[in-house]
């Protein structure tokens, strides 16, 4: 089979021949149609000391099970978190990380909606909106950001905002049911907001607690770092929450399993639709993570096998 690794910190990326993997207990081969970019993978590639494998999300077919899964079979279609080499023709899913794709949803649509609409679905949950208030989402056109702008809005925002690196992004923004749209940098992002969705973390955290309202709330769920100044929160007491999705799934696995069957309600009622850059093959991987170190992608990168 094919795969993409790399074996120096920054890479670059290239194709390989590898050998078929074998799924072990609790696990299941897939045979990939389509793989979710994500940005922790794409920053360890930049930062880690040694080469790690390229994991991500997927979804296909599973065309070999291993022992004590129960509940997956041959010829199922499945989505989920690789945490092994996910940039290939065939990967290995664990059976927990796993999860039935519907009948007549195609590959690309389900590995961009389930993790980062889990994410998206996760973070606005956190933030307890009520219906009536107002929204704030920063990397609003990212993968996770796309669909939390429109999941705020389904859940009854009254105003959503969404902040980007470019102006050049509005549009697609605003096709998202945006209202506003502020670019990082500006001096000021409008009226103060009751809560906000931040995927960018770093020098962007003091501007958006500044951008909360008295009693506003922030959920934090970028892997960028950064600082909040405590003075910040007393001012108006305002809260900082901070998400973790690998928390959620492991520790309250109903919560998460709720949340997917939510999402695919959503689908399937609802018209939910991830927005998607790309897709791109194997053999582009290297411009797929191009796209989201430069933050051009609008929506989830997805590779296709």
């Amino acid at each position: 089979m094919r795969r993409v690794r790399y074996t120096s910190t920054g890479g670059p990326l290239f194709l390989e021949e590898a050998p078929v993997p074998e799924p072990g207990r609790g696990e299941v081969l897939v045979r990939c149609e389509a793989v979710g970019v994500t940005l922790p993978v794409v920053r360890k590639v930049g930062e880690a000391a040694e080469p790690i494998p390229l994991g991500g999300e997927v979804a296909g077919e599973v065309v070999a099970v291993g022992g004590d899964v129960t509940g997956l079979a041959l010829g199922d279609r499945v989505t989920g978190l690789c945490f092994g080499h996910g940039y290939a023709d065939f990967a290995v899913l664990r059976q927990d990380m796993a999860s039935p794709v519907p009948d007549g949803v195609g590959a690309v649509d389900a590995v961009a909606l389930v993790r980062s609409g889990l994410v998206a679905l996760g973070v606005l949950e956190a933030a307890r909106p009520r219906p009536g208030e107002t929204a704030l989402v920063t990397a609003a056109a990212s993968g996770v950001g796309h669909l939390a702008v429109r999941l705020a809005r389904t859940r009854g925002a009254s105003r959503v905002v969404g902040a980007v690196s470019d102006p050049a992004k509005a549009d697609f923004v605003r096709s998202l049911g945006a209202d506003e749209v502020v670019v990082y940098g500006d001096d000021g992002w409008g009226e103060p907001v009751d809560y906000v969705l931040d995927g960018v973390g770093g020098d962007l955290l003091t501007p958006a607690v500044g951008a909360l309202a008295p009693g506003g709330r922030l959920v934090a769920y970028s892997s960028g770092g950064g600082t909040v100044r405590a003075y910040d929160l007393l001012v108006g007491a305002r809260t900082v929450t901070g998400f973790q999705m690998a928390r959620i799934a492991r520790e309250r696995p109903d919560v998460y399993e709720g949340w997917r069957r939510e999402l695919w309600r959503r689908y399937t009622e609802e018209g939910l639709r991830p927005a998607v850059h790309g897709p791109f093959t194997l053999a582009d991987a290297a411009r797929a993570h191009e796209a989201v170190v430069s933050r051009a992608n609008l929506g989830k990168v997805v590779l296709v096998p």
